[in-house]
C-alpha cells in the first residue's frame, strides 16, 4: 500500500484505534450482562472509516447497518455516545436508551436512523437520494449493508431503481464471507458480489477492506461520480470478521483453522505497519497512541455508566412528531 497521504492515513489509524477499543469494551459489557447484545465491528473498521471519510457530515447522508460503529465515529459520533446508547442511558442522544448497540440517528451528522431489519437501510439511501435529485441538492447518500442483506430482495430492488433513475447513492456491501452462520459460496454463485452491478447498469468494483488507501480511492470516486450526475456505484470490501455474529453467537460453524485466518487478517496492525514503514509514526508513537486513546475510552466509559437510566413513563415518548418536545 503506497503511501501518498500520510496524515490521512494517520487519521484512519486513529479512528480504527477508538473503534477497536470501543468495540473491545463492548464486548467485554456485554459477557458481563451490562449490555444485552453486542454486534462487532472488529475486522471491519477500516473500511467503514475509509468510506465514511469521503462523506459530508450534515450535508451527505450515511445509512448505516448495526455493525457501523467505527463508521460512526468516522462522521462524527463519540464513543462517549455509544456507551451512553449501548447501556440503555437516558442521555442518549440518539434514541433515549431504546435502541439496540450501534443503532445510531442523527439528523446533524446525516446520519439516518439505524434499523434491525437486515438490508432496511438500503432502499431508504435510494429515497434519500431521490429527495436529493428532487430537491436540486448535490448531496450523496451512502449504504452500507453485510454480505447476507446482498441476498435481500430489497438490495435488488433499491439497485436497479437507483440505476434507472441514476441517483446520487454509494452501495458499500462489508462482505466478510458470512451471513451470521451461512457462508457466501451458500448464499450466491457469483465470484464477487460488485459482478451484479453490470446486471443493473452501474459501476461495481471488489476492494480489499484491509487496504486503507484502496477502499479510500474506490469511495472517493464513487462518490464524485454519484455528486456528478453519474449515478450509483457497488463497492465490495472484502473484510475478516474477526469474532462471532453477535454476543449471543457461539461461532461453531467456523473451524480453528478459519477463526484463526480472520484473526491474522486483523487489518489494524496493517495499517500501523504502513505507518511506521512511511515514518508517519515511530514504534513509540504508536503505542503511546494506543494508551492514550484506550485511556480516552474508558474514560468515555465511565461517565456513561454513571448517567441514570431512563424513567419508565418516558418509555412511549417520540412515538409522534409532537411529543418531540
Amino acid at each position: 500500500m503506497p503511501v501518498t497521504d500520510a496524515q490521512l492515513v494517520l487519521r484512519i489509524y486513529r479512528l480504527a484505534l477508538t473503534a477497536r477499543a470501543v468495540d473491545e469494551r463492548l464486548w467485554i459489557l456485554g459477557r458481563q450482562g451490562r449490555v444485552n447484545f453486542v454486534l462487532t465491528a472488529r475486522g471491519h473498521e477500516v473500511a467503514q472509516i475509509t468510506t465514511a471519510l469521503t462523506l459530508r457530515p450534515g450535508l451527505d447522508s450515511a445509512w448505516f447497518y448495526y455493525r457501523d460503529l467505527a463508521a460512526a465515529l468516522a462522521l462524527g459520533v463519540t464513543p462517549y455516545e455509544i456507551f451512553l446508547g449501548a447501556l440503555g442511558r437516558a442521555s442518549d442522544p440518539h434514541s433515549g436508551g431504546r435502541q439496540l448497540t450501534a443503532h445510531f440517528s442523527s439528523p446533524q451528522l446525516g446520519i439516518g436512523s439505524v434499523s434491525s431489519v437486515v438490508a432496511g437501510g438500503v432502499p431508504h439511501a435510494v429515497g434519500a437520494a431521490y429527495a436529493a435529485r428532487v430537491l436540486g441538492q448535490d448531496s450523496v447518500a451512502m449504504t452500507y449493508f453485510g454480505d447476507g442483506a446482498a441476498s435481500s430482495g430489497q438490495t435488488h430492488e433499491a439497485m436497479n431503481f437507483a440505476a434507472v433513475h441514476r441517483l446520487p447513492v454509494v452501495f458499500v456491501c462489508e462482505n466478510n464471507g458470512y451471513a451470521l452462520s451461512v457462508p457466501l459460496e451458500q448464499q450466491m454463485a457469483v465470484a464477487s458480489l460488485a459482478d451484479r452491478a453490470a446486471a443493473y447498469g452501474m459501476p461495481g468494483c471488489s476492494v480489499d477492506g484491509t487496504d486503507a488507501l484502496a477502499v479510500h480511492g474506490a469511495a472517493c470516486d464513487a462518490v464524485q461520480r454519484a455528486r456528478n450526475g453519474g449515478g450509483p456505484t457497488l463497492i465490495e470490501a472484502r473484510v475478516p470478521r474477526m469474532l462471532p455474529h453477535s454476543s449471543q453467537d457461539d461461532d461453531a460453524y467456523r473451524s480453528p483453522e478459519e477463526r484463526a485466518a480472520v484473526v491474522a487478517a486483523d487489518p489494524l496492525p496493517r495499517l500501523r505497519g504502513v505507518l511506521l514503514d512511511c515514518g508517519a509514526l515511530s514504534s513509540g508513537d504508536a503505542d503511546a497512541e494506543f494508551q492514550r486513546i484506550r485511556a480516552e475510552v474508558l474514560a468515555d466509559e465511565d461517565r456513561a455508566v454513571a448517567e441514570p437510566e431512563p424513567q419508565p413513563g418516558r418509555a412511549r415518548r417520540w412515538l409522534y412528531a409532537d411529543q418531540a418536545q
